[in-house]
């Protein structure tokens, strides 16, 4: 059979909805990156960007990042760290990002997703064991696919099954002369419940394991300073592999992975996808410093997020909705209901509310549930979440008398 013949006849789990591209798939934005963007041509209450502390778009920031363009081009520099990409820039940036983080030493990747699946291939050899939680980001997933050793999975933030797979792994590890790496992340994109870090750090006296954590939507909004999920659970010094992106709280490309000195030098090493891509580019480096320092500097950036997120919740909560068991700035909507009455609902949020949120339906979730996920950033105002609980009540009186089942509500 012909690949391309079997690609024509099976679209994929989202290629299925390509009808919906440019709206519910692919949506196009416009307009300043805030509480309030441009969609369809109208203007909406944005709840579906990771901008969790404003700084994209803030005038500090705009200005550092004109300022580095104008300075070092787009192209600077060129090649590969280990060839001709190296910069003072990028070293300085690894030195605050390890300080910040309370680790020996830092490594910068050039995007999340690549980074952190490099950075699992490069850790584990054959004979290796890797144990994950179900529920980690497909980047996670992807990385354990392609280790070539055994890999064991466990329950969501279920330690009971964590240990169960740990005493299958631990005997895997031992007759094969390897080690044993578990995975969580500091705080899980969809449901926006932490992983259970505490837990699983308690466990090492118990098993021989190293711990990564994906920290992508916990760094710079949980803990006391913003260093994260280990810091919110009083665990940062027992994280082995810590890894953050910079594309939620600091609104910019780029990611980081920090720990023991070795280990990081090791990584910056033998990271494939970094070691044969180029270098992060000079003006990302220098704007990233730049929110870096904005966020260890000005608290008020954290504070107004959380203002946000507790108004945002509370009025969910208090309206009658599920949001779960969210503990972070991620806040879930779960509804009961088809795809046609997701879509139908989502567009009268869009089109008659002015309310952008994210729509997550089957296969991603079961059939017959609907999750609508909100992104509370630093810049929504009170009357944005105002403006968007009245227009969840709405929504959720319609959904309840069937009206979404035959139309968007025109």
């Amino acid at each position: 059979m012909d690949i391309f013949d079997r690609i024509a006849e099976n679209r994929g789990p989202l290629g299925q909805h390509s009808d919906a591209e440019g709206y519910f798939i692919f949506p196009k934005l416009s307009g300043e990156l805030s509480n309030r963007m441009q969609f369809n041509g109208k203007e909406v209450i944005m709840w579906s960007v990771n901008n969790y502390l404003g700084l994209a778009n803030h005038p500090d920031v705009r200005k550092a990042d004109t300022e580095a363009t104008e300075k070092y081009g787009l192209a600077y520099p060129m090649g590969s760290r280990m060839m001709s990409g190296d910069t003072s820039l990028h070293y300085e940036l690894e030195k605050e990002l390890a300080e910040f983080e309370q680790m020996e030493a830092a490594v910068l990747v050039n995007f999340g997703y690549m980074g952190i699946m490099s950075a699992i291939d490069c850790l584990l050899s054959r004979r290796d064991v890797v144990v994950y939680d179900r529920g980690c980001h497909a980047c996670i997933v992807d990385g354990v696919r392609m280790h070539s050793g055994h890999r064991f999975v466990f329950q969501h933030n279920d330690m009971e099954s964590l240990e169960k797979q740990l005493i299958a792994a631990t005997k895997v590890a031992n007759d094969q002369g390897g080690g044993i790496l578990v995975i969580s992340e500091g705080v899980f994109g969809m449901r926006g419940d932490q992983g259970k870090l505490k837990e699983i750090v308690a466990l090492k006296s118990k098993y021989n394991f190293r711990f990564m954590v994906d920290d992508a939507h916990g760094f710079g909004t949980l803990g006391k300073t913003g260093m994260g999920a280990g810091e919110e659970q009083g665990v940062q010094q027992d994280i082995d592999v810590y890894f953050a992106t910079f594309a939620k709280s600091m609104g910019a490309v780029g990611a980081f992975l920090a720990g023991n000195k070795n280990v990081v030098e090791y990584l910056k090493y033998n990271m494939r996808s970094q070691i044969f891509a180029k270098s992060l580019m000079s003006p990302l480096v220098a704007g990233n410093l730049v929110r870096l320092k904005m966020l260890r500097t000005m608290p008020e950036l954290k504070d107004n997020l959380w203002r946000n997120v507790r108004a945002l919740q509370k009025g969910l909560k208090e309206s009658g909705f599920d949001i779960g068991v969210t503990n972070s700035c991620v806040t879930p909507v779960y509804m009961k209901g088809s795809v046609e009455e997701a879509k139908n609902m989502v567009y009268d949020l869009r089109e008659n509310y002015g309310i952008f949120c994210s729509i997550v339906v089957y296969p991603v979730i079961p059939k017959g549930m609907i999750l609508l996920r909100l992104i509370p950033t630093a810049t929504h105002t009170q009357q944005d979440i105002d403006d968007t609980i009245k227009a969840f009540q709405g929504m959720l009186a319609k959904l309840n008398s069937k009206q979404y089942e035959t139309q968007a509500v025109v």
